[in-house]
């Protein structure tokens, strides 16, 4: 029995396990690789493909797959969160977009209606690529990937308005007002249903579906509540993304999420490799050899307007320069929508063969180039900003209303807190009910505000920036710590600080320990990695469920975070010592004298000589729960003593080495 979808299915697989492995090689993403498998294989490649359609079908699974993963790492109170973007950035996107391609074609001596679908088709983006490349580099929680998801939403409810235009402006007679209404009225029956499932309908039945403990039935239970909702999404006229985003979303409300994503996990990454070998199919080699100049300059062209664009429609809604330039950046593309929305233009004659041709070419190059552009965002991102420093131009979009505050705040000897999230947030509740003073630098604007209001001490800006930290006097302050996710914009963070303060004392969040040796050496006195922590809690809770005493659990807890460090950052050093901003080389820690101090045990003070052999101070000595602040030389330490001391931070770790 023959089966010719099974064979191009094997091809497709096997192209792209050549071609991805080589890429590989070269450390290129993989969704290069499946671009070029489906221009090598495709029809106007060797045409290895018979079934192209069928593979099309593929393809949007993939795409369905994709945006509901993403809809599950979501929640419905983090999409109200970026409802300012959805809509005011997206629209703002999209209108710009139509306005400025629609005019260029029009003067180019098209009709104003070819000239505005031309719009439409270069509004769109690629979600499917943006969206997988941000997260194949763990970015899609960052502040520009919410961004770019945000208007990559509004594009894809935007594309189903658009279609409907389209045989209106060919002339077509149709009562678009009632087609619209219909839309509207359908969109909210939609978000209804969502809602309700979201909340009470879905969480109950997750929990009775894992309660079987079968691993078959919650993987249909999954499967069916995606494709479900997509194709209901489908049925009201929206599309199948949007209705798949949309079932994430309600799946991202239960708690058992986790599980539903790692389950669809291996079945998205296979579908989206055809999606992405589909678009490659649609390239003309022919053609593009043979006007390839043209096609670059479109492109470039394409990829400065559209970045533009993109950038300033973020930029309305003041998020800081570092977020506006990487948002814009992840937009340039044109998307897999403007394909679908072609094949109507198409229809109607509203784009003429030729005209289709070049918009695939400069479509399929530029997803081509996406995934380079948005790992070198970064570099542009701060190539841009040090030019427009030299220039004299504003390079962050803090609100002057907060730096005017801050201004009359001469804050010192405090802590910095960059980013407000749950480590943040709740690191900013202890600092408070300690009474240390503290300062939050955030790039979300609601948070901000939301905070602001509660009285917490928070400035909107991007600490990347170097008055964003002379704002809060980072030169000042005794501590910061460094609570984004972002691992790039660490980086920079920690450099800048430095360049202000070498004496403060920096902690940094990582979410992996192999991080941790590259953050020490730009800068970092600690380190916490999250992943090791989540190891650290694990087997706290497992030695206390087995009735293991607390103090042992406390010195095998020591004992690893010690190893696990060490093996990281080479020598440890300790103790932490405390070094006034206004005093060069005035470090003060405490040690307690254990039993291995025998050295200096039952000695007086003036024979152990600390200031002359060890260059030591002793300020303070905290025997029990008494404090002995004028000390004599006749004095003698004893067991359990906790001892205050003053020198430089080289004598105190030679003195602690000794004592331990």
């Amino acid at each position: 029995m023959h089966l010719p979808l099974l064979q191009d299915i094997l091809i497709l697989l096997g192209f792209s396990v050549v071609i991805v492995f080589a890429l590989q090689k070269f450390k290129l993403p993989s969704i290069i690789g499946f671009l070029l498998t489906g221009v090598i294989i495709g029809p106007y490649g060797f045409s290895l493909i018979d079934a192209v359609e069928q593979v099309e079908i593929l393809s949007e699974i993939g795409v369905i797959l994709l945006l509901f993963v993403i809809g599950m790492e979501l929640s419905i109170k983090q999409l109200i969160s970026i409802k300012k973007t959805v809509f005011i950035g997206g629209s703002l996107q999209v209108g710009v977009t139509i306005l400025i391609a629609g005019l260029s074609y029009y003067f180019l001596g098209n009709s104003w209606s070819e000239s505005v679908f031309v719009g439409f088709l270069f509004s769109l983006s690629s979600t499917a690529i943006v969206l997988k490349t941000l997260q194949d580099r763990q970015q899609i929680s960052a502040p520009h990937a919410r961004n770019a998801l945000a208007i990559l939403i509004f594009q894809d409810i935007i594309v189903v308005p658009m279609m409907l235009v389209t045989p209106m402006m060919a002339g077509e007679s149709t009562n678009l007002g009632l087609s619209i209404l219909a839309l509207v009225v359908k969109s909210i029956i939609v978000i209804a249903i969502t809602f309700v499932g979201a909340r009470y309908v879905v969480p109950k039945l997750m929990h009775a579906i894992a309660k079987t403990n079968s691993k078959e039935l919650f993987l249909l239970v999954t499967i069916t509540l995606c494709f479900a909702v997509a194709f209901l999404t489908s049925e009201a006229g929206l599309s199948l993304a949007l209705g798949a985003f949309m079932a994430g979303l309600i799946v991202s409300e239960s708690e058992y999420s986790h599980q539903a994503t790692s389950i669809i996990l291996p079945f998205r990454e296979l579908f989206t490799s055809f999606f992405f070998v589909s678009v490659g199919m649609l390239l003309d080699l022919e053609f593009f050899l043979s006007n390839i100049p043209v096609i670059l300059l479109l492109v470039l062209i394409v990829f400065i307007v559209k970045s533009s664009i993109a950038a300033g429609a973020v930029a309305v809604l003041k998020y800081p320069t570092r977020t506006v330039l990487l948002t814009g950046l992840a937009l340039f593309q044109v998307g897999e929508f403007a394909f679908i929305l072609s094949k109507v233009g198409i229809e109607y004659n509203l784009l003429s063969a030729q005209t289709n041709q070049y918009f695939l070419s400069v479509s399929i190059v530029s997803m081509i180039l996406t995934p380079f552009v948005i790992i070198f965002s970064e570099h542009i991102t701060d190539r841009f900003i040090g030019v427009s420093k030299r220039l004299g131009l504003d390079s962050t979009l803090v609100s002057a209303k907060d730096m005017i505050e801050m201004s009359h705040h001469e804050l010192e000897n405090h802590l910095v807190i960059i980013g407000y999230g749950l480590n943040g947030s709740n690191l900013a509740k202890a600092a408070a009910a300690s009474k240390i003073p503290y300062v939050v630098i955030e790039m979300n604007a609601e948070t901000v505000k939301r905070e602001k209001a509660k009285g917490v001490p928070i400035i909107f800006g991007d600490a990347t920036q170097d008055h964003i930290l002379e704002t809060v006097h980072v030169a000042n302050a005794r501590a910061a710590v460094i609570a984004i996710s972002n691992n790039f914009a660490t980086h920079s963070i920690i450099k800048n600080i430095r360049s202000h303060s070498d004496s403060l004392y920096l902690v940094v969040r990582t979410r992996y320990v192999k991080e941790t040796s590259e953050l020490i050496a730009l800068g970092a006195d600690e380190v916490i990695p999250e992943e090791f922590e989540t190891s650290v809690q694990i087997f706290t809770h497992v030695l206390q469920n087995f009735l293991v005493p607390e103090d042992d659990i406390d010195v095998l807890v020591d004992k690893v975070r010690a190893d696990n460090y060490q093996l990281f950052q080479g020598e440890l050093k300790l103790p932490k010592t405390y070094r006034p901003n206004n005093l060069a080389d005035f470090n003060i820690t405490c040690l307690r004298m254990s039993a291995d101090s025998n050295r200096f045990l039952g000695k007086p003070l003036k024979e152990l000589s600390l200031r002359a052999e060890f260059g030591i101070n002793i300020l303070g000595i905290k025997r029990r729960d008494e404090m002995l602040e004028s000390i004599q030389p006749e004095e003698v330490l004893r067991q359990g003593d906790i001892v205050y001391i003053q020198g430089s931070q080289i004598n105190i770790e030679q003195f602690h080495k000794l004592v331990k």
